[in-house]
């Protein structure tokens, strides 16, 4: 078997000729590493009109109990329900942020439960998952702990083991024999979730599988590994925070865009069931440039609390500064705004904020970000019980937005008097007693509707 000398990005994977500073592909610098693989032809099977092992999708068979019930609500409806079984689920997010918490906890669940469930950990030791488990009132016999960071043992394990559930933790802490390269590298990466992806489609075991981020967020190494497993999830949150949002960016089995909130207090994660009611909790009364909008996650309506601080005039252009809302979106909006209501904001420096660790990246919040600019840069206030949500189009029109009505309910759960919606959205005969509901189809009309 020949072997040849390759250059690898440990962030991306990308594959180079020669050793450079800066990686072509993703500009990380310092990231090419040497790495030695091998060059065999693959095996080319011979023709044959055998068509065995071809099935009609109508002639398989279904299992109504396909989905496990981990007991952590939002985690379940995280995955769209439930853990499917053979499923390679890959769990990510900032170190300490709580991914080892959040496993272990629906692992002890499951395990009380009445089912066998193997944790597998390549960075603790035995004497510290038992102290992380007393902590969080752990004490579970179906719960079984590996501590080991060799593939192949890892792998006779997890075919040896009958578990319903398999946690490895973490993916860069394993290694196998049979490649030369440091842990954590490209091709150990590479290599250890190939292998164990392909153990769990084998058996009747579902797979966690936890990988730590680089410094931008993302996973760390080759962007194929989120391609080789069926579920991505996030575990995001800020320092100092105590709220944890977990965030599904891939799902083959359910919606790829459901959150779970959780927790984080001295006994672990603990579930977050009303999220409109937390994110709203701290609203100050009475100050301006602060406005509340609707959005929705996956099935889930949230409502959210928009914050603008427009300071200035500023030195030249002014600075704009974005925390959970999207940036592009918010130079669209003061564009817009500038040209259709002559509003000069150029030279004012522009902070905005969507408070609580949520991301009010959706379109829907356009509205509210144009309610929030002008009432901050005039001092005026929107009333506390108004709700805006909707997107705002080029020439200043109000769009429609999707699942007005799964918004409105939310804010009339939560005590809202007033809906600013697009008129397209508004239907007069379906609202309750006592709410007001105005239809906008212009940018125009929003200054007289909201601030007051």
């Amino acid at each position: 078997m020949k072997t040849e000398i390759v250059f690898l990005c440990n962030q991306c994977g990308k594959q180079l000729l020669k050793w450079m500073g800066r990686c072509p592909g993703c500009g990380e610098w310092n990231s090419i590493v040497e790495q030695e693989v091998s060059r065999s032809r693959p095996a080319v099977p011979p023709v044959s009109g055998d068509s065995k092992g071809v099935v009609s999708l109508s002639e398989i068979g279904g299992d109504s109990q396909q989905r496990l019930k981990t007991g952590i609500e939002e985690l379940d409806r995280v995955l769209g329900g439930g853990i499917v079984k053979r499923s390679v689920i890959l769990v990510g997010g900032d170190p300490g942020i709580g991914k080892s918490t959040l496993l272990l906890q629906a692992m002890g669940a499951l395990a009380n439960r009445g089912q066998t469930v193997l944790y597998i950990s390549g960075e603790e030791s035995f004497e510290q998952i038992k102290l992380r488990g007393e902590r969080l009132e752990i004490d579970a016999r179906g719960l079984l702990i590996l501590v080991e960071n060799e593939l192949e043992e890892i792998l006779n394990k997890m075919a040896v083991v009958a578990a319903s559930v398999i946690v490895l933790d973490s993916v860069q802490s394993v290694f196998s024999r049979s490649l030369d390269s440091q842990p954590g590298s490209v091709t150990q990466v590479r290599q250890v979730a190939g292998q164990v992806v392909e153990c769990t489609k084998k058996g009747e075991s579902a797979c966690f599988i936890v990988g730590h981020v680089t410094k931008d967020g993302a996973l760390a190494g080759p962007k194929v590994l989120e391609h080789m497993v069926d579920t991505v999830l996030y575990f995001e949150g800020e320092r100092g925070h105590p709220y944890r949002i977990l965030r599904g960016v891939k799902n083959r089995f359910g919606s790829a865009a459901e959150i779970g909130v959780f927790e984080m207090g001295d006994s672990g994660l603990s579930e977050v069931s009303n999220p409109s009611e937390l994110f709203l909790s701290e609203r100050p009364e009475g100050v301006s440039g602060s406005v509340v909008t609707a959005l929705v996650e996956g099935t889930r309506p949230i409502l959210a609390e928009i914050q603008a601080l427009v300071t200035g005039p500023a030195a030249g252009q002014g600075r704009r500064t974005c925390l959970g809302t999207d940036s592009q979106r918010l130079a669209l909006v003061i564009a817009v705004m500038e040209k259709k209501l002559c509003l000069s904001l150029a030279d004012q420096d522009i902070f905005l904020n969507a408070v609580g660790g949520v991301k009010a990246t959706e379109p829907a919040a356009d509205l509210a970000v144009a309610a929030a600019l002008p009432s901050s840069f005039t001092d005026r206030i929107v009333t506390e019980t108004t709700l805006v949500f909707g997107e705002i189009g080029l020439a200043g029109e109000v769009r429609r937005v999707s699942r007005a009505s799964a918004r409105i309910n939310e804010a009339v759960r939560l005590g809202f008097t007033r809906i600013v919606a697009p008129q397209s959205n508004v239907e007069p005969s379906s609202y309750p007693q006592g709410l007001l509901v105005t239809g906008i189809s212009h940018i125009k009309e929003l200054d007289r509707l909201v601030l007051k």
